[in-house]
């Protein structure tokens, strides 16, 4: 009785809404279709899901241009990919507009006006490794919303801010379908999500299984209160007052004011060259641009493709070259607000020239006799997308670990970023990437924290786009798009076969290389060993995600490693 009671109640909430001209109940997102490789010529996008990807994608059928496509993948990502997309972290943008304008957006994380350097330090002054890690202490102040407002406003062409951020809301409130990848993320992270809480969240506890859905009504009203009033739906009012009172209640610093006060920053990109081609990087508070540079001015006196792809010579030669590059990453680089990062001589092709000259062809150097020149679980997000102007945007946004803090803020529905881990918590010991920080990076107020994201435009000899490309990975960021850009500039390979291609890692400290599995061959491992090197065999290595333009066609390569997926019209 009861479930017939139940059946004629609903058929009559639907004959009202249709009755009253209303639209129908919305139904859950869940038909997926991940592709790998994908080609066009009006519009692409490439990102870490296949509903931000159809949600970045629908926007330029519209007629939005790329920025507003990466607002709405952006957005998307906050509710499809809670491990990494969000509105609860920051970001950098690097844009190419059709009339050649280049622009970099920073909306990384800035440390609240209460930290301190000491902050994460016990009395004796050692580091309490899990207090920069997980909860409420953890997060920086997140730039995500205000970096995607600024953009919005600089160069938006369909000029329709709600337009971008509604399908977000729509699954956030009437679900999306889990796909096992994002299913057993969820799984694994569910008692320490549980413990950090202290309770329940829409995210635990469950155990989740692929095509379950997850609904996020928390989430589905802040993204009501960004839509309606834009940047202020966040950074003021009654969310910003619930963030706040959350983490503060939880034992985190972060307070209305600091809030209210962040600002998204346009920079002066990094631009170099490399064979010919034109590369637009990220500049600090990003290592990535500096060290993206620096890595390939070592390889441009060497011919790459006839060292052969992973063979000895050109691993040995990459892996010196990286060694030095993140050696000068630990000592100068960090936000150059506040810090006088020697930028033109880090970049300088003379400056890597003059580095690479006690590279012995025959041996490794140990990383113990390597100085710097002058005296980050890793799970970011990338996406690229090109329009059909060809107005082109890589941007790469994170939590920094995976899930962030794992700390869902209270009342409104986002995980916060345990960004403040990229700060040197203590010179010389190492954060959740084992990387190496100094003076440069020391934790104060109002500050952004070093970060490895590498979004990146090359343009061809003609000063058009290229290749759009970015990763995930934390400190492998910035060696993954560098071996993606010798894939397709040295050894001529299409986008989808140079974002599978198996990748390797050194940065310096420890003294060790990376590689995943399938990456080198017995062979060529043992004759790396006896030059001196250390080797280890790891996980899958970012999830590159990267677009090629070529002769007046788009090629999408969407990273196999994850859920990763390319469309194209």
């Amino acid at each position: 009785m009861k479930n017939k009671s139940f059946q004629i109640l609903s058929l009559f909430i639907v004959y009202l809404f249709v009755g009253f001209g209303c639209k129908t109940i919305k139904q859950p997102f869940t038909e997926y279709s991940i592709t790998k490789s994908a080609e066009g010529r009006n519009g692409m996008v490439v990102s870490a899901h296949p509903f931000a990807t159809k949600v970045g994608l629908d926007i330029l059928k519209k007629g939005g241009n790329a920025v507003d496509a990466s607002i709405a993948v952006q957005f998307a990502l906050a509710v499809c990919h809670p491990t990494a997309g969000n509105i609860g972290g920051g970001g950098f943008m690097v844009y190419y507009s059709d009339k050649g304008e280049i622009a970099t957006l920073d909306y990384r994380e800035k440390a609240p006006a209460a930290a301190h350097k000491d902050m994460y330090l016990d009395a004796q002054g050692n580091p309490i490794t899990k207090l920069s890690l997980d909860g409420a202490l953890a997060g920086g102040v997140p730039g995500t919303v205000e970096g995607m407002w600024q953009a919005f406003n600089r160069y938006s062409k369909l000029n329709n801010w709600k337009a971008l951020i509604q399908p977000s809301i729509d699954a956030a409130e009437f679900g999306l379908g889990l796909t096992k990848r994002e299913a057993d993320g969820l799984n694994g992270i569910s008692k320490s999500m549980e413990e950090i809480n202290k309770g329940k969240t829409v995210f635990n506890p469950k155990t989740w299984k692929e095509g379950d859905i997850l609904i996020q009504p928390e989430l589905a009203n802040t993204l009501k209160a960004i839509r309606d009033r834009g940047r202020d739906g966040f950074y003021k009012g009654d969310i910003a007052k619930k963030i706040s009172q959350s983490i503060i209640s939880d034992g985190g610093i972060m307070t209305e004011q600091d809030l209210a006060d962040y600002d998204a920053k346009w920079r002066e990109p990094i631009i170099t060259f490399y064979r010919g081609h034109k590369i637009i990087t990220m500049p600090p508070p990003s290592s990535g641009g500096i060290v993206l540079a620096q890595l390939l001015h070592a390889m441009e006196p060497h011919n790459i493709k006839s060292l052969g792809l992973h063979s000895t010579a050109l691993t040995h030669l990459m892996v010196e070259a990286e060694r030095r590059s993140y050696a000068d990453r630990s000592t100068h680089m960090g936000d150059s607000d506040f810090y006088p990062v020697p930028l033109k001589a880090l970049i300088e092709k003379n400056y890597t020239f003059d580095r690479m000259k006690d590279f012995d062809p025959s041996k490794a150097s140990p990383s113990a006799n390597i100085k710097e020149g002058l005296r980050e679980s890793e799970e970011t997000t990338h996406f690229s997308v090109v329009d059909k102007d060809g107005n082109a945007v890589s941007i790469t946004t994170t939590l920094n670990g995976g899930y962030g803090s794992k700390y869902v803020v209270k009342g409104v529905g986002f995980i916060l970023n345990n960004e403040m881990d990229d700060f040197s918590v203590k010179p010389g010991v190492p954060n959740l990437y084992g990387l190496i920080g100094a003076e440069a990076n020391k934790i104060e107020p109002g500050k952004r924290m070093l970060s490895s994201m590498t979004p990146t435009i090359v343009l061809n000899k003609d000063e058009k786009p290229y290749i759009v490309v970015g990763t995930p990975g934390g400190s492998t960021i910035i060696t993954s798009v560098f071996q993606t850009i010798l894939n397709i500039i040295d050894h001529g390979m299409d986008a989808p076969t140079s974002v599978a291609a198996p990748r390797f890692h050194h940065q310096w400290l420890p003294d060790m290389i990376y590689t995943e599995d399938n990456c080198l061959t017995e062979n060529v491992r043992n004759e790396l060993k006896k030059m001196g090197h250390t080797i280890t065999s790891r996980g899958k290595i970012g999830r590159v995600e990267a677009i090629i333009l070529k002769d007046g066609k788009l090629q999408g390569g969407a990273d196999p490693r994850g859920d990763d997926d390319a469309k194209a019209y």
